[in-house]
């Protein structure tokens, strides 16, 4: 009997619509899967991510002392896990911790801030270049760490801390210039003070003199650290940047302490330079000399440093310029005069007029001999 129109129809259809069915539920398994497998692949490739791959991929220690070996691990062992209780400095870009090594060598450790350095070959070719300077006043950096996003510098430990201290705080200490034992600050004899400015001027005409001359940019009290002979050396190259001998300035902006910075910055140049460094060393002679810190109000009134020292010369009035806490019978009129016509020098503020950290040293011979 012949199948009925209608019935072939709905059969027709019927099979029709399995056919699709079936084709999209293939396709639906199909795209899942990929969907899934693509999924999984992402989830398994952090290094997407910039701090995973940092974390994951860069782990270096580098020591340019030949005799100093070192790791990650010893470090934080050596600091307590970075602990407050070991911090004796905040410089730029981080705490600095004072620890001793495995084989008995105290050692100054900085841990960097996360944001000091955009990226891991800016900062290395920044440790390779500051880890070769080599000067009796200049703090020495004897290595590096780096493990993931935490980035450590290791430096001599100079043991009777920063100029700052001993210039503004006689408060309790110990023989090392740290605040964590008994013991009296005495204030620094003339002499001493000639001695650290010296030692300061000629670590910077070092930095300035060298093939691819370096701009330290923040010059100033706290960044000197004084050995047990009073020597200075020059410390926290954190702003520190190196000039190429085609230019006549750093290709990065200014930076620095407000009181140390030359005018030349407030009036919108924007470019560090070697005569910059000048004028901070002219504020610092002015400090070291008077005992006064930069800005700090005059008669209640509010009065730069080197302006207050411009107008006392004028009335010859240079004795009275001179930290109250130095024995008169250590001071030569002739001595301080030159001395403190030196730091005006130096603290001009037309930048052209400053003397080179050369010319500095011979004039800074003249009084010392």
């Amino acid at each position: 009997m012949p199948v009925d129109n209608s019935l072939q129809a709905v059969i027709a259809a019927a099979a029709s619509f399995f056919f699709v069915t079936v084709i999209f539920t293939a396709v639906y398994l199909l795209f899942k899967g990929s969907k899934n497998k693509s999924t999984r692949s992402r989830q398994a490739r952090p290094l997407r991510n910039p701090a995973a791959l940092s974390a994951i991929s860069v782990d270096e220690t580098t020591s340019f002392d030949p005799s100093l070996k070192f790791s990650m691990e010893e470090v934080v062992k050596a600091t307590k896990n970075f602990s407050a209780d070991l911090v004796v400095g905040d410089g730029g870009f981080g705490l600095v911790y004072k620890a001793q090594l495995s084989d008995g060598l105290t050692v100054a450790i900085k841990k960097l801030d996360p944001d000091a350095f955009q990226g891991f070959r800016e900062f290395q070719a920044e440790m390779e270049t500051l880890g070769k300077l080599r000067h009796p006043n200049i703090v020495k950096m004897l290595g590096y760490c780096v493990s993931g996003a935490d980035r450590i510098l290791i430096y001599e430990f100079i043991s009777k801390g920063n100029l700052d201290l001993w210039l503004n705080d006689s408060s309790s200490t110990d023989g090392d210039g740290y605040d964590d034992a008994p013991g009296l600050r005495l204030p620094l004899s003339w002499k001493t003070r000639i001695k650290i400015v010296s030692g300061v001027a000629n670590g910077l005409a070092y930095l300035h003199g060298l093939e691819k001359p370096i701009i330290h940019r923040d010059i100033k009290a706290s960044n000197v650290l004084l050995d047990k002979d009073f020597e200075a050396h020059i410390a926290d190259f954190g702003l520190a940047r190196r000039m190429d001998a085609s230019q006549s300035h750093v290709s990065t902006q200014f930076a620095g302490t407000m009181g140390y910075m030359p005018p030349e910055y407030k009036e919108g140049f924007t470019r560090a330079t070697v005569r910059a460094d000048v004028f901070s060393f002219g504020i610092l002679m002015l400090e070291v000399a008077t005992g006064r810190r930069p800005n700090l109000p005059t008669d209640g009134k509010e009065m730069g440093l080197v302006e207050w020292a411009r107008k006392m010369r004028e009335q010859n009035r240079h004795m009275e310029m001179v930290d109250s806490g130095i024995s008169m019978e250590d001071l030569d009129e002739g001595e301080v005069k030159e001395y403190f016509s030196i730091a005006i020098l130096c603290a001009c503020e037309i930048s052209k007029q400053r003397p080179a950290m050369k010319e500095v040293i011979e004039m800074l011979n003249q009084i010392s001999t």
